[in-house]
């Protein structure tokens, strides 16, 4: 549904993204994370036909972003963090003019508008002035409007910012219900919890490239490497640990606990829990110590900080 193949786009002598590949399958969403000015929105308007690609090609519901603009245009949904309100115009206005530009009769538009107000727990809402509503009102019929036209793929940047948990949620509900339906989405986010909510894949974007793509799970492997695994016994270690040094390298030890790493703990840790029963220690709880997406978005960034320092130094 959406591919890019070496897709680059250059600004005079700034390269805002370079030789950037990716695919997105029917009903699938990925997730696109990174710093600011990254590249995040630099693709994701030349993937909506609005910058045209210095080099390399992509496409959208089959169709080419550069030589099929209008076609790629109708099969999309757009929300920007800022949605561009026309703040005198009611709710239902604002979705009849969007509306009629998709070729929608008034029919329609209104039928779909109200089901989406519903939804999102607006409908008392439609009638009134755009400027009387709330930021994060605001951003619920920006993603009305992205949805009015039964788009096949949606881009999202930021969908839920300025909303409340109760509004956030409805989002990310409804956002699961159109992927059922077989949409496409891209969704750049700064809310790292959601994006591991909502994505099959993540791709992490760094200087105009991807630097990184995979699940959830794939990711912090590809990053952090394997997870700790954390073993607490009953009694204050004292020297035990040096009997372990023949099974694998302890990387943490506390009073009564011990870190390390595996890539086969289901060989190893029977071995480490029976050795540690041999040393006259009595397991109290084998777990692995949970590594977040947070963590993996931080060593990227830490990486690109550590790049623009060499730099500065050379």
């Amino acid at each position: 549904m959406i591919k890019a193949d070496n897709l680059g786009k250059k600004f005079d002598d700034f390269v805002a993204v370079h030789d950037l590949s990716l695919n997105v399958g029917e009903g699938e969403l990925l997730a696109l994370l990174g710093p600011n000015g990254a590249g995040k929105t630099t693709t994701v308007r030349m993937l909506s036909s609005i910058l045209k690609p210095t080099t390399g090609r992509a496409w959208v519901n089959g169709y080419d972003v550069v030589m099929e603009p209008a076609a790629v245009r109708r099969s999309i949904g757009m929300l920007t963090e800022q949605p561009g309100l026309y703040l005198r115009m009611t709710g239902m206005e604002y979705l009849e003019f969007y509306g009629r530009l998709y070729s929608l009769k008034d029919k329609q538009i209104h039928e779909r508008g109200m089901a989406l107000f519903e939804r999102f727990n607006m409908a008392d809402a439609s009638h009134r002035r755009l400027g009387q509503y709330s930021k994060g009102m605001r951003q619920k019929v920006g993603l009305i409007r992205t949805m009015l036209h039964d788009p096949a793929v949606l881009l999202l940047d930021e969908p839920t910012s300025a909303m409340d948990p109760h509004s956030a949620k409805l989002v990310r509900d409804a956002i699961r219900e159109m992927r059922a339906d077989k949409r496409s989405f891209i969704l750049c986010t700064h809310n790292l919890a959601e994006a591991e909510a909502l994505a099959d894949r993540i791709a992490i974007i760094k200087r105009g490239s991807i630097v990184a793509e995979g699940s959830s799970q794939e990711l912090k492997t590809q990053l952090l490497g394997q997870p700790q695994v954390e073993i607490r016994v009953d009694q204050r270690l004292n020297g035990e640990v040096k009997e372990l040094a023949d099974l694998v390298a302890v990387e943490w030890v506390g009073e009564n606990g011990l870190r390390y790493r595996t890539d086969t703990p289901e060989k190893d840790n029977p071995i480490l829990v029976r050795r540690l029963g041999e040393l006259g220690l009595g397991i109290i709880s084998v777990q692995e110590v949970t590594q977040s997406l947070e963590d993996v978005y931080l060593r990227v960034v830490a990486d690109e900080k550590e790049s623009k320092f060499n730099e500065v130094a050379q």
